[in-house]
């Protein structure tokens, strides 16, 4: 087992307790969470994402697995790059982000988890995940059923953040990310556990294995042509191949 980050007991007892927390905090949360992520974001979420997407190589026509979909954030963009041509299938296990997801009506939504996608081998052209990683409980496990969804020749694109390799850099970001954003979201959240969530949201960040360990545990599972992409220092962008 390649846990993404130790057990945080500041909020759940055990790992095998960190599931459930996740699944119970992103459900209480669901109705704050964009306008949260558009705020801590400076409103540059969806532009990102969609460059992020296109430097993986997402093009028209291709079938698409975004895991973690959550309130579907990745799967627009995702659907506005593939046209009609293509498809887009989102997969979440917690009911009520995917309850809130503003997607196209074509879009499709199942429950389900990184380590157990409900969908037939080779499945997918593309697979997306947008900073969901450090809430897998397994990576060999996650990019395994990766590979499985995977079509031959298949691609990945998996969006992260890094803490930066400055000390000064890194504490600025941690001052930013686990104590104005609780407040600023304690603020515009009408429910009390968003400043939780986004405080457990960098611990989860500030723990998380090295990025040389994902791109080992991605060549592990199989994958080609493995690479990260660094934006802002912060913003890492793992991509990867499935071999034909």
């Amino acid at each position: 087992m390649r846990a993404p980050h130790p057990p945080l007991t500041d909020y759940y007892a055990t790992e095998a307790d960190r599931s459930g927390f996740v699944q119970q905090i992103f459900d209480r949360t669901a109705g704050d969470y964009d306008r949260v992520e558009r705020a801590m974001a400076f409103g540059s979420g969806s532009w990102y994402r969609r460059s992020a997407l296109k430097r993986a190589g997402l093009a028209a026509g291709m079938r698409v697995l975004d895991i973690g979909t959550g309130t579907g954030l990745m799967a627009r963009e995702a659907f506005d790059l593939v046209g009609p041509s293509g498809e887009v299938t989102g997969v979440d296990p917690s009911a009520a982000m995917m309850a809130r997801a503003k997607v196209p009506s074509a879009v499709r939504l199942l429950s389900g988890s990184a380590d157990a996608i409900p969908v037939p081998a080779a499945a997918a052209d593309f697979i997306s995940m947008g900073y969901a990683l450090r809430h897998v409980g397994d990576l060999s496990a996650a990019f395994g059923e990766f590979m499985r969804a995977l079509a031959p020749g298949g691609r990945l694109c998996i969006l992260e953040i890094t803490p930066p390799a400055s000390r000064w850099s890194r504490s600025l970001l941690k001052l930013y990310m686990r104590s104005i954003v609780p407040i600023v979201a304690g603020c515009m959240a009408a429910h009390r556990d968003m400043p939780v969530l986004m405080r457990y949201y960098w611990d989860t960040i500030e723990t998380c294995v090295d990025p040389r360990s994902i791109l080992d545990a991605l060549r592990e599972a199989g994958f080609v042509d493995v690479n990260r992409h660094v934006e802002l220092g912060i913003f890492s962008e793992y991509s990867a191949r499935k071999p034909l």
